[in-house]
């Protein structure tokens, strides 16, 4: 079982190699990296590209460990014991089992996402570490434990907002998704928008580059923005030389796809006029 990448999603050599070492170790693949620089999107391109079903769990701020594991849901038992419901016998009735639980439980080999695990609470990933080590976990309400038959490739990844515990980053192989170099980014271009012009995609990337590099910048737009960019480019049907709204070219045309914030928009406005007046 190994990950050459695929059609539609383009992974460098370093990448591939640790998709594949974490396979062949059986330990989860930490990737980190720039908010849209593909991480999610990684992962459902190696279960396509490997034939798997994948299982998504997204972590959000109040997102606890072990919801990924099963929920108890004891109110909803102790009302239908109230109403004199006979599958209050079995406590089977009230447990849901989460993402972990049936990728460990699946009939094959599969993908386990776990999305964006620095958004949880800073315990959250200590909670996971001895289930995702051992592949098992207990269910106290049913007093039985519950083993990996198959076990997953779990890809868990991080926009490094906050600071993973040295225990749980032990027990992962590590990536960082460096942002593309604008070779890279072309192709990455290509496989999204087939046959554009290359003046247009040489034009756009370089402005699109020039952006991000521009000093004071709060939030650098990302590769999935250049795309978005790119997509309205083309559904304006602009040519290179349309690019620039103004005469000094300090905005970009539909700038909003790749500024996200109005300091970033301020900051640009203020070069314009910076500009203006030494033309002046």
């Amino acid at each position: 079982m190994k990950f050459d990448g695929s059609a539609g999603y383009v992974a460098s050599d370093d990448l591939k190699v640790a998709v594949n070492a974490a396979i062949a170790l059986e330990r989860p693949l930490l990737v980190k990296g720039e908010p849209g620089t593909g991480k999610t999107e990684l992962a459902r391109q190696i279960a396509g590209s490997l034939d798997l079903p994948i299982l998504e769990w997204n972590i959000k701020s109040t997102t606890r460990a072990v919801q990924g594991l099963y929920e108890y849901d004891a109110v909803s038992r102790l009302r239908d014991s109230q109403l004199g419901d006979p599958k209050v016998a079995d406590v089977r009735n009230y447990i849901r089992k989460g993402p972990v639980w049936r990728a460990f439980t699946s009939e094959g080999k599969t993908v386990l996402l776990i999305d964006e695990i620095d958004k949880a609470d800073i315990e959250f990933p200590n909670d996971l570490l001895q289930e995702l080590d051992r592949m098992e976990f207990h269910v106290h309400e049913t007093d039985e434990t519950i083993r990996a038959e198959n076990r997953p490739i779990v890809i868990i990844t991080s926009n490094n907002e906050k600071e993973l515990p040295d225990a749980f980053l032990r027990r992962c192989f590590f990536h960082y998704i460096r942002f593309p170099e604008p070779e890279t980014l072309a192709k990455i271009v290509e496989v999204h928008f087939p046959g554009l012009k290359p003046r247009l995609v040489n034009a756009a990337l370089t402005s699109f580059f020039e952006i991000r590099e521009t000093p004071g910048l709060k939030k650098k737009p990302s590769t999935s923005e250049a795309l978005d960019w790119i997509k309205l480019l083309v559904a304006e049907d602009l040519a290179p030389e349309d690019l620039r709204s103004d005469p000094t070219g300090a905005l970009p045309r539909l700038h909003g796809a790749l500024l996200k914030n109005e300091q970033d928009v301020h900051l640009f406005e203020r070069l314009a006029f910076m500009a203006r007046g030494k033309r002046s």
